[in-house]
């Protein structure tokens, strides 16, 4: 009796020292692995679709789906590139002479003298990124978007780690389902609830992702609105500016708004100014908390309240990605306590 208990305590200490290792190996690819989780999850019925029409063949329609996210995330930035040639290099432009427009050196002498400094100080150095910024989008177009794209090439992490993400993601495509079985027969869980917890898994993360590119959509909408009613110049530009910035919680959309509203305000127009400011704040910033959680819940059984504080905790916890982790981690929580209820005290049902 005493070797087992010794036997015992010396397994549990190697499977704690394993499981510690693991974490250690898993760590710096956790970002990848959980994106290419939710990214499978997501879209695994479009996979077995695909699958069948092609004669059942998994590896093909894996590749193929592997291929096309790739074309999807290359094509926006490119397009955005393009943009940014078409309709950037004139809006730069326009900040450049706002910048220098005698407004705006009236409105820096009435300063104190030390904010003044400090003002004269920002403006110079946004003249000079300014100018950087003309010089670039200035030269051909081949060359300037080659620019851009070396620029997010030489980001080596996250070439990287978008190069993971898809390895992980075509394995999973190809191998998902032998996992999921190993997972459901290894796992100390009842026949079945690792599958169903799997499941919540992907109905969250589904709900996320959609709701996530539908509120930036109906983000850069309403700024648009609040762009063309307060006449700033170069609209098209500043509502492709709000897309994409409405994917960072810590900048928000609200936050292209407000800056075209500072143009505006220093360009003599105070009340289109505070009239862009408040559209910003009260409409476009509040899309976010409003639509979002709804959206949300419309896939998941969680109240909006419930959704709205896992979206807040998520952020604070884990950053962008907290946004799908946040939701995941409570209805994973509740869908635990359904089972537990259900399965293991019948009694309470």
């Amino acid at each position: 009796m005493a070797d087992d208990r010794a036997a015992r305590r010396f397994f549990l200490l190697l499977l704690a020292a394993t499981t510690l290792a693991l974490a250690l190996v898993v760590r710096p690819l956790s970002g990848p692995l959980f994106m290419a989780a939710v990214l499978a999850g997501v879209t695994q019925p479009l996979h077995a679709r695909l699958a069948a029409k092609l004669g059942a063949r998994p590896r093909v329609a894996a590749a193929i789906l592997v291929f096309t996210l790739v074309v999807l995330l290359l094509g926006p930035l490119v397009a955005l590139a393009a943009f940014l040639l078409n309709e950037g290099s004139e809006a730069l432009r326009f900040v450049a002479d706002t910048v220098r427009s005698e407004s705006v050196a009236r409105l820096i002498a009435k300063l104190p003298e030390s904010l003044e400094k400090v003002a004269s100080g920002a403006l110079a150095r946004l003249l000079d990124v300014n100018q950087m910024l003309e010089r670039q989008m200035g030269a051909q177009g081949g060359k300037a978007v080659a620019t851009i794209w070396s620029a997010v090439s030489a980001t080596g992490s996250v070439v990287f780690g978008a190069a993971m993400m898809l390895i992980a993601l075509y394995f999973l495509y190809t191998q998902g389902s032998e996992l999921v079985t190993w997972l459901d027969g290894v796992l100390p869980l009842r026949p079945g609830q690792t599958r169903e917890l799997l499941a919540e898994f992907r109905k969250v993360s589904f709900s996320v992702i959609v709701a996530t590119v539908i509120t930036s959509a109906v983000q850069a909408l309403a700024a648009l609105v609040g762009f063309f009613i307060t006449r700033v110049p170069h609209p098209l530009f500043f509502a492709a500016v709000t897309f994409f910035v409405a994917f960072v919680p810590a900048i928000g959309a609200a936050s292209v708004c407000l800056f075209a509203a500072a143009i505006l305000f220093i360009t003599g127009h105070p009340y289109a100014s505070l009239v862009l400011a408040l559209w910003g704040l009260v409409v476009v910033g509040l899309v976010d908390n409003v639509i979002k959680p709804l959206l949300i819940k419309a896939g998941m059984e969680m109240r909006s309240a419930i959704v709205f504080f896992a979206l807040i905790g998520g952020l604070g916890a884990f950053g962008a990605i907290g946004l799908v982790i946040g939701p995941l981690v409570v209805a994973l929580f509740l869908a635990l306590l359904r089972i537990y209820r259900r399965d293991f005290r019948p009694d309470l049902a």
